[in-house]
């Protein structure tokens, strides 16, 4: 049991508003998660600004910027808990690949233009206070809260997975077949952080976006994939995705609303979105997938 929170603005006045937003939707999927929790927020020039990229690592060292500095321009790093935020002005991967010279030991959690990612495990109420949720501003968030169970409690175990430029992927439920899909990734050369059985989600789901695939087409591949029982929450610099498997014994909630779309673990944590008794609320139907264009 995991919780799966996610937020998609349509309207630019509420952008202010993200991070309130996604810390209220939080709340409501604490107890579905106790071990861990991780946010992603995607378009807040606080936290990346223009003309930047922003790169997450766990176990960073104490000054990263100073030499990432001799290497790139306009370098920053902030630490929130377990994880450290470093922006440049530099393309995603220059900066990515900067990140591994100087630390080799640190490992990248998420890569972006767009994308700010915080991973840690613990409470997720005062996670997310960690990383200053409520203040966060932009188009489009997510977050989860972790119980584990495929792998140990760790801030590199704990969700989203960001695997490719301003990709995400949040999970409630597991993969039975994710040692033999990592294998055949493996021998592809596709490298691993971690034993997470989402993380080879996450891989799979990078790698078909690689090849050209939309998220829509690369989410309908996962599905003739992998078998388990999942529900999956899949954003990117313009997407955002909800899937379900064949049997779909695992929770998920979508409001569609002209302002906004969300889909949550429990509806709980949709109640107190704006208009809420106004939009379309569904549970997604089995093996279907669910996409939205920015």
């Amino acid at each position: 049991m995991c919780g799966i929170i996610g937020l998609h603005l349509r309207d630019p006045d509420l952008y202010p508003r993200l991070g309130q937003l996604l810390d209220t939707m939080l709340a409501g999927a604490v107890e579905r998660g106790p071990d861990a929790a991780g946010i992603a927020v995607y378009g807040d020039r606080e936290r990346v600004p223009e003309g930047h990229s922003a790169v997450s690592v766990l176990g960073a060292p104490d000054d990263p910027a100073a030499a990432l500095g001799q290497l790139l321009p306009a370098v920053t790093a902030s630490r929130a808990g377990a994880t450290t935020v470093i922006t440049a002005a530099v393309d995603p991967e220059a900066l990515a690949a900067a990140v591994r010279s100087v630390a080799p030991e640190a490992k990248v959690v998420g890569i972006g233009s767009e994308l700010v990612v915080y991973k840690d495990i613990g409470n997720p109420r005062e996670l997310a206070e960690t990383y200053d949720l409520a203040s966060a501003h932009g188009w489009q968030g997510l977050a989860h809260t972790r119980m584990a169970t495929e792998s140990a409690i760790t801030p590199e175990g704990s969700h989203p997975f960001s695997v490719g430029r301003d990709l995400c992927l949040v999970h409630n439920g597991s993969f039975s077949n994710h040692a033999t899909i990592r294998r055949a990734l493996r021998h592809e050369g596709i490298e691993f952080d971690s034993e997470n059985d989402t993380e080879v989600a996450a891989r799979f789901v990078a790698a078909c976006l690689a090849d050209g695939d939309d998220l829509e087409k690369a989410l309908h591949r996962l599905g003739q994939e992998f078998d388990g029982f999942y529900t999956l929450l899949v954003t990117t610099a313009d997407g955002f995705a909800v899937v379900r498997d064949e049997i779909a014994c695992k929770p998920a909630i979508v409001a569609e609303h002209p302002r906004w779309v969300a889909m949550a673990s429990e509806f709980r944590s949709l109640a107190e979105l704006p208009g809420i008794s106004q939009a379309r609320v569904f549970e997604p139907d089995p093996g279907k997938v669910y996409a939205w264009q920015r």
